[in-house]
């Protein structure tokens, strides 16, 4: 069932559902998670910004507030005697993998350029090209409500970052109507020019080695 109301996690919230959802992906065979293997999947210090000192209260209470607004819970018929959890996000929304993955890292790591997510998200799902992370970004940012947003340009930066409106829109600093940031499609067309800008300059270097070596060679 999905939720009832806005969507809004605090930060333990946030981390708790992001790090449900990359364990079942990446580590089926010990998914759902007990609260101790939660708490460490939490705390653990690669692949998290910032890394967290969550203890087993404010896990349990992240887990009540998720199960509140319908995202998270106990496991449903769950063989153990050791009580389990499992994220609902299926249930809130028919996401697909792109979206799932990087909804997950954005939950994980905070707000991120294209290039980033696509190499973050790869244990999840591989996106071939940098387009195809910047078309599941459109979706995700056409939900009604909007589930991710672009980010204010930061001065000196050629690339926007993207980050998730999941803990509400007023946690993160969004691009205005007047401001320079970049639309998705426009992120691809500078991406695919530094691409282009890259392969000139292997020629250049390539070219150069020829001339070294008529220059040098035995």
């Amino acid at each position: 069932m999905p939720p009832t109301g806005p969507i809004v996690l605090d930060t333990a919230q946030a981390r708790v559902l992001g790090a449900l959802i990359e364990k079942e992906i990446t580590t089926p065979d010990y998914y759902p998670l007990s609260l101790n293997a939660l708490v460490n999947a939490c705390n653990q210090r690669s692949n998290r910004e910032p890394v967290m000192n969550l203890n087993e209260d404010e896990v349990r209470d992240a887990l009540i507030g998720l199960q509140d607004q319908r995202l998270a819970g106990p496991a449903q018929g769950a063989d153990s005697r050791v009580s389990k959890y499992e994220h609902r996000l299926g249930e809130a929304f028919n996401f697909s993998r792109a979206e799932t993955a990087l909804l997950c890292v954005l939950l994980l790591r905070g707000p991120q350029t294209p290039g980033e997510l696509r190499g973050r998200t790869e244990r999840m799902h591989k996106f071939e090209e940098i387009g195809d992370v910047l078309g599941g970004l459109q979706k995700l940012m056409e939900r009604d409500p909007p589930l991710v947003a672009v980010l204010a340009r930061q001065p000196g930066t050629k690339e926007s970052r993207y980050a998730h409106l999941l803990s509400g829109e007023g946690s993160v600093p969004m691009a205005s109507a007047a401001a320079t940031a970049s639309t998705p499609s426009e992120d691809a067309d500078r991406i695919a020019q530094l691409e282009s800008d890259v392969a000139e300059l292997r020629k250049e270097v390539d070219a150069l080695r020829l001339k070294i070596d008529d220059l040098f060679g035995d």
